[in-house]
């Protein structure tokens, strides 16, 4: 390591002698543009009409390869990379520059088109002009980013070394493009809510709190948008979508990332059945556009998308993989007979909640092929429309797709009464030490008074659907930037 750290050192100090030399030759090694003409992939993919014209390209180098008044450099721009010829008695006293560059520098080079005897497509140099001097060495030691650590925290690295790994970004992007266009598609207005909110609520997390000094309050990163799109709908607009960014103060793992990219919609006078339909048609949308056939592997596994997905009542699938009817059962059956299979129950101060424990053991390892599991307990569920056959439950789903929940979606409750006693339910929740619990919005209560329609709700959570879709082990790696520990 600590030769490995000199050999580093040593590299730097070369690079900016090279730097330095540079400067006195009067050239100016971080100029304020360059004039490109054509990307690297252009010219590749339409040779025979660029054959022997000029033109002007730029981007980093890759390989450099010497051969006294010659010499080869690939270099590598947005799109892909080509291959640059040198000669000495083409740029005369320019050729020296070359002598002084290295992997890592960025270069614009002017010049002919042509195939060299091997059939690769290269440009001739006729002139160049350094655009950056690189201080450091590329991370050749690792053949790319392999340390975990490292791609996460110096994501630069990553992506200058790792084209799978800037491939990744550019489909997510596109994965953001396909959702965003299949809502405005079907209708929904985009929207933006507020980011910093005096009361948070929408989802039973943990906010990051922040001050606002010129107000003199404590504010709140939102947890959810859910009560402002809400409140939209009240005021006339029937089909609203908003995506950004969520933080939620909890853990980091595989699934989570405590600032995450979040949709919400809502659309008036739909239910959770509507609601259904619209997640299977989004799937749809994307897998055609993304891969033209209804199945994607994940992790070695092979997962299906049938035009209608499965659906399974939350209950009933509990008791198929437990044995155990815990419909029947109350507060202290259901922790009582948790506890005998094997779940901790600790913290846990309503029934819904060691239910969603005991879910999370035995029934989303099952949960391979897409399935919509629905109708919750009431507890867990604040913001949900009480069940029209059992309103011990919710009319709210969640739909999995290779063991994980991609999101949550609800017949949204409307009767403003309801949700005023909901709220005051998770008060006494947060008083036992429950800390995941809502917030009691009195402004939210006002606007539902004036009138709220029946509405259908969905939240989808943006990483984990492209995680899925590009087959990422984690959520980090479809994140640029993770949270990480120090």
């Amino acid at each position: 390591m600590e030769n490995m750290e000199k050999n580093e050192l040593d590299q730097i100090r070369f690079r900016k002698e090279k730097l330095q030399k540079l400067k006195e030759m009067g050239i100016n090694p971080y100029p304020y543009s360059f004039k490109r003409t054509h990307y690297s992939q252009d010219i590749k993919n339409d040779f025979a009409n660029f054959e022997n014209k000029d033109v002007r390209i730029c981007g980093r180098i890759k390989t450099k390869r010497m051969h006294g008044k010659a010499g080869f450099f690939d270099i590598e721009d947005d799109k892909g990379k080509i291959q640059v010829y040198f000669r000495s008695d083409i740029l005369n006293d320019k050729f020296e520059i070359i002598k002084l560059l290295d992997l890592g520098d960025f270069i614009g080079v002017s010049g002919s088109v042509f195939k060299t005897h091997t059939g690769e497509i290269t440009v001739l140099s006729k002139d160049i002009t350094i655009l950056s001097k690189a201080l450091h060495p590329l991370p050749e030691k690792w053949h790319g980013v392999k340390d975990i650590e490292l791609k996460y925290r110096y994501r630069y690295l990553d992506l200058i070394s790792d084209n799978n790994s800037k491939e990744i970004f550019i489909k997510r992007t596109k994965i953001i493009q396909l959702i965003r266009e299949f809502f405005i598609k079907e209708g929904f207005i985009e929207v933006e809510t507020p980011i910093l909110q005096p009361v948070y609520g929408g989802a039973l997390a943990k906010p990051f709190k922040t001050m606002y000094n010129v107000l003199k309050r404590e504010y709140y990163l939102r947890i959810a948008n859910e009560l402002y799109l809400k409140r939209l709908v009240i005021g006339g607009m029937e089909k609203v979508f908003e995506m950004g960014k969520m933080f939620r103060n909890e853990g980091l793992d595989r699934f989570h990332n405590p600032e995450f990219t979040n949709l919400e919609a809502y659309w008036a006078y739909a239910d959770y059945f509507d609601v259904m339909e619209l997640v299977e048609k989004l799937f749809t949308h994307l897998l055609s556009n993304l891969f033209g056939e209804r199945k994607i592997k994940f992790q070695g596994e092979e997962i299906v998308f049938p035009e209608k997905w499965e659906r399974a009542r939350f209950f009933d699938i509990i008791k198929e993989e437990t044995g155990v009817d815990f419909m029947k059962l109350d507060f202290e059956g259901t922790k009582r007979k948790a506890e005998e299979i094997g779940v901790k129950t600790e913290g846990k101060f309503t029934k819904g909640k060691i239910l969603d424990a005991v879910f999370d053991k035995f029934v989303k390892p099952h949960l391979l092929n897409p399935i919509f599991i629905m109708d919750y307990p009431i507890d867990i569920s604040p913001l949900a429309k009480r069940h029209r056959e059992n309103p011990e439950l919710v009319e709210r789903f969640e739909p999995f797709i290779a063991r994980i929940e991609v999101g949550n979606a609800y017949s949204e409750l409307n009767d403003p009464e309801d949700q005023k006693e909901r709220f005051k339910f998770q008060i006494e929740l947060r008083k036992k030490g429950d800390l995941e619990t809502e917030s009691f919005d009195e402004d939210f209560i006002n606007a539902m008074s004036y009138g709220m329609p029946p509405m259908g709700g969905l939240g989808l959570g943006i990483d984990r659907i492209v995680m899925l879709l590009l087959d990422a082990d984690s959520i980090r790696d479809v994140i640029l930037f993770p949270q990480l520990k120090e």
